[in-house]
């Protein structure tokens, strides 16, 4: 479901900066370098990019698990980057998270039922919290079977699906998600996506879905963003970013995905990405994807494109996106 156009955004990152100190170096690795995007209410957001492209260290600093250097996030009203203390706790129950390993995210001490009950129990939540648990545990394809199951006896898809009830458990208004099926089989890839499709339309919740694949976000996302070296090199609609991309990395990634039917033509496709992520601690002058760029020029050595709107609601980093013609997924 795609956000109601002219309604104010639920959440607004704007210029968002996370530095982390290196040892023995004398400037930050600024692994996000002034981002700005909005989600709107009951809208799924993707967030894609290589390892290394600061996409989890904004899932992070929206969530005030990681600092923030500069910018902004606001959640409806409120600063949450200005927040502290019980009024952060307060306004972060509205925003939850659900992590690449739900290994890492469940207590392995923990039964199912204890897990889900924590939140609620910490967010001052009273009375029949047997049945809520029941009812969150149902909402994500579980019976009341798991409630005292522990997480070494579950399946991985099974593990979770319980992390996301967790997660529901203080009714959110907005879930990131962070890699969350990438540790998955493709097989329960798509029994978790499906739930999340099922759980925004049923509960009209908006997700920020980050993922390094760009094929499970354009099938999931109503809008991406497409991350490199910390910065956003393009935000679209999923529909026109897969058909028609307008920045060259975005045609790499797309170039890079499998073909379902592989095609005897295979010289017309763009060729896939090559080389390796420069260091953000000492990113390429100008456009920091002109070194895999094969479009570059020598502007882009120089002069950094800023991301500017080339065609109602696509913003491109290119200084020509314009003028390039790029290959988009094939039909």
């Amino acid at each position: 479901m795609t956000a109601i156009a002219g309604a104010p955004p639920l959440l607004a990152v704007s210029e968002l900066e996370v530095h982390f100190k290196l040892p023995g170096a004398a400037a930050p690795l600024r692994a996000v370098d002034g981002v700005s995007f909005e989600i709107g209410a009951s809208e799924i957001f993707g967030l894609i990019g290589e390892s290394g492209s600061g996409k989890s260290s904004v899932a992070r600093a929206i969530m005030r698990l990681t600092p923030i250097a500069g910018g902004s996030v606001t959640l409806g009203e409120s600063r949450l980057d200005q927040l502290e203390g019980k009024e952060l706790r307060r306004e972060r129950r509205r925003v939850q998270m659900v992590f690449q390993d739900p290994n890492d995210s469940l207590d392995p001490r923990m039964t199912v039922r204890q897990a889900i009950l924590e939140p609620l129990h910490l967010g001052g939540g009273h009375g029949a919290l047997h049945g809520r648990v029941v009812e969150l545990l149902d909402r994500v394809g579980l019976d009341e079977s798991y409630l005292d199951r522990k997480p070494h006896t579950m399946s991985g898809g099974q593990k979770q699906r319980v992390s996301i009830a967790r997660a529901l458990a203080l009714q959110p208004e907005l879930l990131v998600c962070d890699e969350a099926v990438s540790a998955l089989d493709v097989s329960v890839q798509a029994g978790i996506i499906n739930l999340l499709l099922g759980l925004q339309s049923e509960l009209g919740i908006s997700i920020l879905f980050i993922s390094h694949d760009l094929g499970v976000v354009a099938h999931l996302a109503d809008r991406i963003g497409v991350m490199y070296l910390g910065r956003l090199a393009e935000v679209s609609s999923a529909e026109a970013l897969t058909l028609r991309p307008r920045h060259p990395y975005t045609e790499a990634l797309l170039a890079a995905e499998p073909e379902p039917k592989p095609s005897t033509h295979r010289s017309e496709r763009p060729p896939a990405i090559s080389g390796e992520v420069p260091s953000a601690a000492n990113p390429p002058s100008g456009c920091r994807f002109r070194t895999r760029c094969r479009y570059a020029q020598e502007r882009c050595t120089v002069e950094e494109p800023r991301l500017r709107d080339v065609a109602a609601g696509i913003l491109v980093a290119c200084h020509f996106a314009d003028e390039l013609v790029l290959g988009g997924r094939r039909t």
